[in-house]
C-alpha cells in the first residue's frame, strides 16, 4: 500500500472514530451526564466553543475558519512531505495532527444545524424547528475523563481536562513528534535559504 493510500486511510479512520463516538454521545446523553467506566475513568458529556480540552480563547467564528485553513495547511504539507519521500511515520504522525483538527472542524461546522441543543434533555438529530446553532457555530462535543487523581474533597488535581478522541489524536501525535521526529520537523520547516547557507559553509 502506498504512503499516500495509508494516510488516507489513517484519517479516514479517526475521523470515523472522533464522529461516532460524539454522534453517539450527542444523541444519548445530556449535557453533564457521566458514567463511571473505571473508578479512574469516566464518559462525561461536555461542550465546548474553543480549542483543545476546552480553551476559549478567540471568537468562536475566527477559531473555525483558522481551524479549516491549518487542516488545508496540513494536507498540503503531508503532500510535500511524500513527494520528498520523508519516512512514513512521520508522514502517518501528521496525518494524525491533520484527523484530529478535521474532527473538531465537523462539530463546529455542522453541529449547530443537524443537533437540538442537549441543555436537560437528549439531543434530536435534524430537530423540525431547526439546530441549536448556525453553521459554523456548533459546539465541539468532549466526552473522555480521567480523574486519576483527587483530593479528600473529591477534587479532581490530575487530570482534569475533558477531551475527545480527535484531541487525542493531535496530542499523541505531537507527542511522538517530539520524541521520535524531531529531525523530520527542523528539515522540513528549514526554508530554502536556509538550506543553501548550510551547504556553502
Amino acid at each position: 500500500m502506498s504512503i499516500t493510500k495509508k494516510s488516507v486511510l489513517l484519517i479516514f479512520l479517526i475521523l470515523c472514530i472522533d464522529q461516532a463516538s460524539k454522534i453517539y454521545i450527542k444523541l444519548h446523553f445530556t449535557l453533564g451526564e457521566h458514567v463511571n467506566v473505571l473508578s479512574w475513568f469516566q464518559i462525561y458529556f461536555i461542550e465546548n466553543n474553543g480549542m483543545a480540552f476546552g480553551m476559549e480563547l478567540i471568537g468562536k467564528l475566527f477559531l473555525t475558519i483558522f481551524r479549516i485553513i491549518a487542516v488545508g495547511a496540513l494536507a498540503y504539507y503531508i503532500h510535500i512531505l511524500i513527494k520528498k519521500q520523508v519516512r512514513t511515520g512521520y508522514i502517518l504522525t501528521i496525518s494524525l495532527v491533520l484527523a484530529g483538527a478535521a474532527g473538531n472542524i465537523l462539530d463546529s461546522v455542522f453541529y449547530g444545524i443537524f443537533f437540538s441543543d442537549s441543555y436537560n434533555h437528549i439531543a434530536t438529530f435534524l430537530p423540525d424547528g431547526g439546530g441549536y446553532a448556525s453553521l459554523f457555530y456548533g459546539r465541539v462535543v468532549d466526552m473522555l475523563y480521567f480523574p486519576i487523581i483527587r483530593n479528600s474533597l473529591g477534587e479532581t488535581i490530575f487530570f482534569s481536562p475533558i477531551f475527545n478522541v480527535a484531541d487525542s489524536a493531535i496530542s499523541v501525535a505531537v507527542g511522538i513528534i517530539l520524541i521520535f521526529y524531531r529531525k523530520e520537523l527542523n528539515n522540513s520547516l528549514e526554508t530554502k535559504k536556509d538550506k543553501n547557507v548550510q551547504s556553502t559553509e
